[in-house]
């Protein structure tokens, strides 16, 4: 009797540190979606931003507000009704990869996440333009130290947030209608507002879906094709962590950004 305790402590044993290097794999797996991500959105803004503007007159086909000189490039991404078109087309691809990555393999899904963050680089592009460089780091920075902390918080937390998450979700749809009356009333005291819920909501979310990326992969890892689908969902949570991610960042960069 006391030799088959201890065949199956050791069995519960093994079975337990399994789950853990597993859980851990897929976890970094997530975040190192999520950062390829992270990069190819910084390098594509940056690299469109240099492109879309001149420092020579010659070349210049508009001018913005703050005297920044635009190409004609510039001129078509910023000034153009081809802006809207920017602007909502990662929206677009959102809706695509969340109905659509679980039904790819896992190499397009993956492909169609970095695409994602590639648009969104352009979307994001007039950053470089509108703040300092010094603004864009310390934001980034700042995003990240924060991030980390509530990444970390819901990893290891053995509180359980679904009740939390539901009503951060309510947050955002407040959030969305507040942004939507602040475009018609240019409130200082309500975008004030709006920046700092914003920041805090998304601090939110990050802890709620790490938890929830998490045990996903606890659920899904036992069952038939377990590790196909878990894997395909880690895309998905790659992809809630990184809105997460340039939530709090563009929030924290309106607050606290230097504009040129």
């Amino acid at each position: 009797m006391a030799e088959f305790d201890t065949i199956r402590s050791t069995s519960q044993s093994d079975a337990h540190v399994s789950i853990d290097s597993g859980l851990r794999a897929h976890m970094n797996k997530v975040y190192g979606l999520m950062a390829v991500a992270m990069v190819i959105t910084g390098a594509v803004a940056w690299a469109i931003s240099g492109l879309a503007t001149t420092t020579d007159p010659s070349y210049a086909t508009a001018q913005m507000a703050n005297g920044t000189m635009l190409t004609a490039l510039g001129s078509a991404l910023y000034l153009s009704p081809l802006k809207w078109i920017v602007m909502f087309a990662p929206l677009g691809f959102v809706f695509f990869l969340s109905a659509r990555v679980m039904k790819m393999s896992y190499s397009a899904g993956q492909l169609s996440f970095w695409l994602f963050s590639a648009i969104m680089g352009l979307s994001l592009s007039s950053i470089f333009i509108v703040f300092t460089g010094a603004s864009i780091a310390n934001a980034f920075f700042t995003t990240a130290i924060a991030f980390g902390a509530m990444s970390l918080f819901g990893y290891t937390t053995k509180k359980d947030l679904s009740g939390m998450g539901r009503f951060l979700f309510m947050g955002v749809i407040g959030l969305i209608v507040a942004m939507i009356i602040n475009w018609f009333t240019q409130s200082p005291g309500l975008e004030f507002a709006i920046n700092v819920l914003g920041v805090l909501i998304f601090a939110g979310l990050t802890a709620y879906d790490t938890q929830n990326i998490k045990n996903t992969y606890l659920g899904l890892r036992s069952s038939p094709n377990g590790e196909e689908i878990a894997a395909k969902a880690g895309i998905l949570g790659a992809l809630s962590l990184y809105i997460n991610f340039l939530n709090m960042f563009m929030f924290l960069l309106q607050f606290m950004g230097n504009r040129e």
